[in-house]
């Protein structure tokens, strides 16, 4: 898993996102209270936004912010399955265990507010 943030794909989530709702760099900028460039280099990944950039751009694009920082379930193959290899590697009592956890977990966040 990966130890540092990539920004860049990062910001290509944001891109994504925005324009899924149809809206430009500018009016997006403005429901940030930031600049126009600022959302720019962020969707590039050249600019590093602070917690509060991030913060308001998920409120105004209502995606989550685990959804901008992390990649898609689709790139966390590689982690799921070595999860899956660390949890058969166990006895089998502890499987149980651990699954009945993940399930409940996995229930939480689907109920959970976003």
């Amino acid at each position: 898993m990966p130890t540092q943030i990539d920004y860049k794909a990062m910001g290509e989530r944001i891109r994504h996102a925005r324009k899924a709702k149809k809206l430009s760099q500018e009016q997006l900028a403005e429901m940030c209270s930031l600049s126009a460039a600022h959302i720019g280099h962020t969707e590039r990944g050249t600019r590093i936004p602070s917690l509060d950039t991030i913060f308001r751009i998920s409120q105004a694009l209502e995606i989550s912010i685990d959804y901008m920082l992390l990649d898609s379930l689709k790139n966390h193959s590689d982690s799921l399955a070595n999860l899956k290899s660390i949890i058969e590697k166990m006895p089998p009592e502890k499987q149980v265990s651990i699954i009945s956890t993940i399930k409940a977990l996995c229930s939480y966040a689907a109920n959970a507010p976003s």
